[in-house]
């Protein structure tokens, strides 16, 4: 959720805080005795510091949620800050040389590794940094999900400028363990990408065991083998481009990463032809947000992760990427499914024209007919498809290639299929009322024109799916296309009825026996498109 917060502070000699509340806002209390060894390491995370608590909250989620167990501790800065080291990834901590009481002393403020090889004793015992037990303990939270920070101080001798050389001979303070709870909707989510052949990776600076414990959480990975760090990255690295890439493909959790790790890993994902999203919010993450095809910043991350991003996520939640994800893949199936309406009637009008002339028959519409055809057709019927709401299982789909045509051989051949229909048997009625009936040219003219208006509304409720039948597809998900059909065909009705109308059209009156043939002819469209549906399924052509 974004929102770290200390639960345990844990000292060397095994004594333990619990710590109550939630997130930024100061609400709980260390429960614990002897509250001062606590209240030691709060002050040290308090001053080795760059957040700033407030209405709006600036800085690193470990920094804030230092300053919020300092408020819970009661504890005032009362020191003079000399010199910070600020926190950078590569490095794995930060360190503030102050002055307190006449003396200067230098904390550190990061991962154990680093922590402890900066320390030569340990605070309580005072014993030499010689065996294991403050290796367990991190472990232990580690693997109980917790990203634990350790802390660690000492006297420096008094010089004008301080370096990271003079950060050396500290004492180990002890360990807070923070949590940041995972999103309920983030399993759902997670599981939804899987389905859509999106694959996840986790890339964070936290502990091997803490990222597994919650890729475990989140089912990203099944298997310790599944999750690498930062040395091993380096390692296969230097073996050359082709071993790393099939290294990167064997894992599903990057740990204790720097920037340009992470930097290495996109662009070993896009070499090997992926599309890749990465989500930040830090300074660090700015090199991977700014190569990926689209780097995605959350809303409340620094300034930099956003300008170099292309999308930003207001609310922080992975769910609204995928949600976005979502709303994508519908935007281009309903650009496909309109593109299929307008195109296949276009061909329906063209092919029917070039069939009357090959056969020598009249002009089968005048152009003002085929102006008002193209209104109750496609002006309505095509801005209706837009408001699909995409097919359930459209999620479950694989993933597009960038470079796929949307023109692919599926969509040419259901306009075809479509279009050469709805042609042949608008010139096959044609040439009986022409050759057979010998009916008024005008009169003539109205049949066809009515039977267009009729198979091209029909033919709408073909191009709600690509896949699946016209009957599967509910009705009420898109009233507009119901609306819109009966409005176009009941308008195209009522202008044959009014003579002022009919007369500038030239479209005369049809017998309502008659008309009702022509609606029934119009449904073998339905028919040949479905046939095609079923012999096809859900084939998709690259």
């Amino acid at each position: 959720v974004n929102s770290q917060t200390a639960k345990k502070i844990i000292l060397p000699n095994g004594m333990e805080y619990q710590v109550t509340g939630e997130g930024y806002k100061a609400k709980g209390n260390v429960i614990g005795e002897k509250l001062e060894n606590a209240k030691e390491l709060a002050f040290l995370g308090m001053i080795n510091n760059e957040a700033k608590l407030g209405t709006k909250n600036i800085g690193d989620s470990i920094d804030l949620a230092f300053l919020v167990l300092a408020r819970k501790l009661h504890i005032n800065d009362n020191v003079k800050i000399i010199k910070k080291i600020p926190y950078e990834s590569e490095k794995r901590y930060s360190s503030v040389f102050y002055e307190k009481d006449g003396d200067i002393y230098c904390t550190v403020k990061g991962s154990f590794e680093v922590v402890k090889s900066v320390c030569n004793k340990v605070q309580l015992t005072k014993e030499k940094i010689t065996s294991n037990f403050l290796d367990i303990q991190n472990e232990e939270l580690s693997k109980e999900g917790y990203r634990v920070i350790c802390l660690a101080t000492g006297k420096v001798r008094r010089k004008k400028e301080y370096e990271e050389s003079d950060i050396k001979n500290l004492t180990f303070m002890g360990m807070v363990a923070f949590l940041d709870p995972i999103r309920k909707e983030a399993l759902k989510a997670i599981k939804e990408c899987q389905d859509a052949g999106i694959k996840v990776f986790m890339i964070t600076g936290d502990h091997p065991l803490t990222a597994y414990h919650i890729g475990k959480e989140l089912h990203l990975a099944d298997d310790f083998d599944e999750v690498t760090t930062g040395d091993e990255i380096d390692q296969f690295l230097k073996r050359g481009k082709k071993v790393f890439d099939a290294f990167v493909l064997t894992k599903k959790i990057f740990t204790r990463v720097t920037p340009m790790q992470k930097l290495e890993i996109v662009t070993s994902l896009k070499r090997q032809g992926e599309f890749v999203a990465v989500t930040g919010d830090g300074v660090n993450d700015a090199p991977a947000l700014k190569s990926a095809n689209i780097g995605v910043a959350m809303g409340s991350g620094t300034d930099l992760a956003r300008e170099v991003s292309n999308m930003i996520v207001l609310d922080d939640n992975f769910k609204s990427i995928v949600s976005g994800v979502r709303e994508g893949r519908i935007a281009y199936s309903n650009i496909r499914k309109i593109i299929f309406f307008l195109i296949s009637c276009g061909v329906t009008e063209v092919v029917f024209f070039l069939l009357s002339i090959l056969f020598d028959l009249p002009t089968p519409l005048l152009a003002i007919q085929l102006l008002w055809l193209n209104v109750v057709t496609d002006g309505i019927q095509d801005f209706a498809l837009s408001f699909e709401e995409g097919e359930k299982d459209i999620m479950k789909e694989k993933p597009r290639s960038p470079k796929e045509n949307l023109f692919d051989k599926r969509l040419w051949e259901e306009i075809l299929v479509s279009g050469l229909s709805m042609s042949v048997i608008v010139f096959l009625v044609w040439y009986f009322l022409i050759k057979h009936l010998h009916m008024d040219l005008s009169l003539a003219r109205s049949y066809i024109m009515t039977l267009m208006v009729f198979l091209q509304n029909v033919h709408v409720f073909n191009c709600r799916s690509e896949k699946k039948s016209a009957f599967s597809v509910p009705l009420k998900s898109n009233k507009l296309i119901v609306v819109g059909v009966l409005g176009s065909v009941l308008l195209h009705l009522f202008i044959m009825k009014v003579s002022f109308l009919s007369n500038l059209l030239k479209t005369p009156e049809i017998p309502y026996l008659h008309l009702i043939y022509l609606l029934f002819l119009s449904f073998s469209i339905i028919v040949i498109v479905e046939i095609y549906k079923k012999v096809m399924g859900d084939k998709r052509y690259e």
